[in-house]
């Protein structure tokens, strides 16, 4: 298991994610708690990118609910198909949202938020949770982020799909 990340100093987010991709497998490998491996996962998007929240909601009893994540206190439940997470779980397609204000029904979990990108992680064709990505800034995310994100949540699919 990796305990530090390493990455080539640049402003490319595509080589950050190409070069962080496989040291987030490192971290995950071997490991197999759910739980443990989404909170490593989301402290290195944190880290690595400097984001203002970073979590996962977790589709539970017809409900997303808070999993692991860093930032501040966070909504603990949204209803399927409300704000920016339950439109990507019912949609079950990336949200990319370069202003929250002008989304409608977007949920305020923190005023401080002003983008936001949302990723369904999907295992045979349903959503299972979502990978939430924000921004304190407007219009902080790029196409780099979103392919960057996917592959996260491609790689998030094997905790439901494997033992744990």
């Amino acid at each position: 298991m990796a305990d530090t990340l390493t990455l080539t100093p640049t402003g490319d987010r595509r080589t950050q994610y190409a070069e962080l991709l496989p040291q987030l497998q490192g971290l995950v490998q071997g490991e197999p708690d759910r739980t443990a491996n989404l909170a490593n996962l989301a402290a290195a998007l944190r880290q690595t990118f400097g984001f203002f929240w970073v979590g996962f909601y977790l589709v539970k009893d017809d409900q997303l609910v808070l999993g692991p994540f860093q930032g501040d206190i966070a909504c603990t439940r949204i209803e399927h198909g409300q704000g920016v997470c339950g439109a990507a779980w019912a949609e079950a397609t990336s949200q990319w949202v370069p202003d929250v204000d002008a989304f409608p029904g977007h949920i305020a979990c923190s005023s401080l938020s002003r983008s936001e990108v949302v990723v369904p992680i999907l295992v045979d064709d349903d959503v299972v949770a979502v990978l939430d990505v924000d921004s304190d800034q407007l219009d902080a995310f790029t196409e780099a982020d979103i392919e960057g994100l996917q592959s996260v949540a491609l790689l998030c699919a094997q905790f439901w799909t494997e033992t744990h």
